[in-house]
């Protein structure tokens, strides 16, 4: 596995997992999914209400910290895409599809 940028600004609303992966502290959720989904248009309204838990200041801050620090963001997004085998990052929080089936 490669490895990913380091970080050029902290923001006190996200850490690193272990991989290097910046995550939403408190939680699972990786800055690289609400930036890919805000950068393509989903609003910070959708955001908060896929992601309740978080509330405003997290993912605003995950935000600034992924503006702040892009190649990590897009290297850690280019990651996700090896591992998955995708080509496109999903465009709508509420459609995303995971590579597993229900049983």
């Amino acid at each position: 596995m490669p490895l990913l940028p380091s970080v050029r600004v902290h923001h006190p609303h996200v850490e690193l997992t272990p991989e290097g992966s910046p995550v939403v502290v408190g939680s699972r959720v990786p800055v690289r999914r609400l930036w890919a989904w805000h950068r393509r248009g989903t609003t910070i309204e959708t955001l908060l209400k896929r992601y309740p838990q978080l509330g405003p200041a997290r993912v605003l801050d995950a935000l600034a910290f992924a503006y702040d620090n892009q190649d990590l963001v897009l290297a850690d997004l280019d990651r996700e895409q090896a591992l998955l085998g995708k080509a496109e990052v999903p465009t709508d929080p509420e459609q995303t599809k995971l590579p597993f089936t229900r049983r």
